[in-house]
């Protein structure tokens, strides 16, 4: 009986899958590991999943529904993101036509490349301004398994400097493995 009560609590921890472990890996963030479209990324604990037609995943925080955070696919014969130009050109022209409403003035604020797992990542922060709000937000592109990925994040601008720790984490959390 004694050695019963060490052994089980330690087989459920083995038995663990790796997204419970991931779940883990940074405090006060929850992890979703998509098998069927290849990613995974982090989001911030109490944040809901919400459906919204034309999106992959998205979780918003139910009392401040500008934290979010959303992801995108669609099929590409490209790659590599570098195939669509330099990160710079590729962030605004998606901002422009992709992120941000035409009626929204928009800013690039700041933009950068880099590599994991033999993957190129473009990442860019920016602000799209609505008659009544102010969106900060953080954007992050790739390409793997034939598809075009868009990870964004964001908050109300009044609340960035509160968010801008978590939403990079959630943004740095990006990752697209092969299906």
């Amino acid at each position: 009986m004694i050695s019963l009560g060490v052994i089980a609590p330690w087989i459920s921890v083995v038995n663990q899958t790796p997204v419970s472990f991931a779940a883990e890996t940074k405090k006060g963030f929850l992890s979703v590991m998509d098998k069927k479209d290849g990613y995974s990324f982090l989001y911030p604990f109490g944040w809901q999943e919400v459906i919204i037609e034309g999106q992959d995943k998205v979780f918003k925080d139910v009392i401040e529904p500008l934290e979010s955070v959303s992801v995108n696919m669609i099929p590409t014969s490209k790659g590599s993101i570098q195939e669509f130009g330099p990160p710079q050109q590729v962030a605004e022209t998606l901002i422009k036509k992709v992120l941000a409403p035409p009626t929204q003035k928009t800013k690039l604020i700041e933009v950068s490349e880099h590599e994991d797992d033999g993957k190129t990542y473009y990442t860019f922060e920016f602000v799209a301004q609505a008659p009544n709000y102010t969106r900060h937000a953080l954007s992050t592109i790739s390409i793997g398994n034939g598809k075009f990925y868009t990870l964004t994040t964001g908050a109300n601008e009044r609340r960035w400097e509160k968010m801008k720790d978590k939403l990079h984490t959630v943004i740095d959390s990006f990752k697209i493995f092969n299906v």
